[in-house]
């Protein structure tokens, strides 16, 4: 059975999620089957979909699951910012699908994590690679791209896209 993605108004999106400690990391192997789970069941149904943060199902960790060309797992991970330059994008979210929400974003960042067996790694990002990583760092504290919003007219809905299964 896949979690439910909380949605929109649910007051947990905005809880600010706790580090992973090393001792918990074996405990999470389930956590990223049902983050992968949930990722690949929303893009089955929207066509769209590429990482996920634990608290947008419930887990109050700092955990963040990608998956475009394969799995990478971001465990407590650091954002930093190389320069000043900024994008707008409209961002969406799977806690609100359908609605695009227009927002500033670092063109480039360094995102530093651990890895599923604790060990440092670190990747920069790009456009909108970058963009994503951002979106779903501010999952861990608490954040939406609404909050983020550059005005109070940045909000735009567009009928979800829903995938039918042709069997």
């Amino acid at each position: 059975m896949v979690r439910e993605i909380l949605l929109l108004g649910d007051p947990r999106l905005y809880q600010v999620s706790l580090p992973v400690e090393k001792e918990e990391v074996g405990t999470l192997k389930e956590v990223v089957q049902d983050l992968h789970d949930i990722l690949m069941d929303f893009r089955k149904k929207y066509g769209a979909g590429r990482a996920i943060a634990a608290p947008q199902i419930g887990v109050f960790k700092r955990l963040i699951y990608m998956c475009i060309d394969e799995p990478v797992v971001f465990i407590n991970p650091t954002l930093y910012f190389e320069d000043n330059e900024m994008m707008e994008v409209l961002d969406d979210c799977m806690s609100f699908p359908g609605l695009l929400v227009r927002v500033k974003r670092y063109k480039r960042c360094t995102i530093r994590f651990k890895d599923l067996d604790f060990r440092d790694r670190e990747m920069r990002l790009e456009g909108d690679l970058s963009e994503l990583l951002q979106h779903e760092y501010d999952h861990l504290d608490g954040i939406l791209a609404t909050m983020r919003a550059i005005d109070e007219k940045a909000f735009f809905y567009k009928e979800p896209k829903i995938v039918l299964n042709e069997e």
